[in-house]
């Protein structure tokens, strides 16, 4: 056990810019220590789940671990909140290796931009006018023509947000699928989303774009007017979430889907 708390010993805080958040960052720093991000053996993300998204991605590939704790509004991916015992419970902490999605979007001008995501790629209208889109998987055109508000590509860990809230279904977190969810179909009337395998090369194109414009976004990042959207999953990136033992993401998925 030593060991392992000598592990942890160099913490970085970080925190969103909420006052609450800044306010435990200086309390728990004044307890136990803050070293640089840089030098630190494990992050401790003070906020909610759209700060933790925000390190996720700040810390990706750095072999550094995240543990959150919540001081935010939603904390799905956050520990709950207390300033005891913090070094016994970074010691116990379940890791949980998370790899997100790699969106590459061409736009209605011809640039290539690219972003990731470690909860959903979304695809939306911009007008009053309903989007047409085209999906294909692996090469294979599955539907030619798709008349909605948007779509939604969730990753496990994202598949408990946007798009639960779109009625798409949770995947628990060692499923290696990914969930495409409709917003608001229109037609194919009786279409409501499919189940994919992770590694799956999913591309969408958008149809009449001009006079339907569809923006794009991976997490936090928007891409505005794009024409085709390429999704699939970058095995080259990860990052290391941290969970208490008692109360681990899996549990969390699991009870996810027993509310009501």
């Amino acid at each position: 056990m030593s060991a392992v708390l000598n592990r942890f010993e160099q913490i970085a805080f970080v925190a969103s810019a909420t006052e609450e958040a800044d306010n435990a960052r200086r309390r728990l720093s004044h307890r136990y220590g803050s070293t640089p991000p840089d030098n630190a053996d494990v992050i401790v993300a003070l906020g909610g789940d759209g700060f933790m998204l925000q390190a996720l991605h700040r810390f990706m590939n750095t072999g550094v671990p995240i543990y959150g704790l919540q001081r935010g509004s939603v904390g799905f991916l956050m520990n709950e909140f207390s300033e005891d015992g913090l070094i016994e419970r970074l010691a116990t902490a379940a890791p949980t290796t998370v790899r997100p999605l790699i969106m590459t979007a061409v736009t209605d001008t011809g640039d290539y931009a690219e972003a990731r995501a470690f909860n959903e790629v979304s695809l939306w209208r911009q007008t009053y006018q309903a989007s047409k889109l085209r999906i294909s998987i692996d090469g294979t055109q599955r539907l030619d023509e798709l008349i909605c508000d948007g779509i939604i590509v969730a990753t496990p860990a994202g598949s408990t947000a946007y798009n639960f809230s779109a009625h798409g279904p949770i995947i628990p977190l060692g499923a290696p699928l990914l969930a495409l969810t409709p917003i608001s179909p229109f037609r194919p009337r009786r279409w409501r989303g499919a189940l994919v395998p992770e590694q799956a090369r999913l591309e969408v194109e958008v149809l009449e774009g001009r006079k339907r414009p569809v923006n794009a976004a991976a997490d936090h990042t928007e891409i505005r007017g794009v024409s085709k959207v390429t999704i699939c999953q970058d095995n080259a990136s990860q990052s290391i979430v941290l969970f208490d033992p008692h109360h681990s993401w899996d549990e969390r998925i699991l009870a996810e889907q027993f509310r009501y």
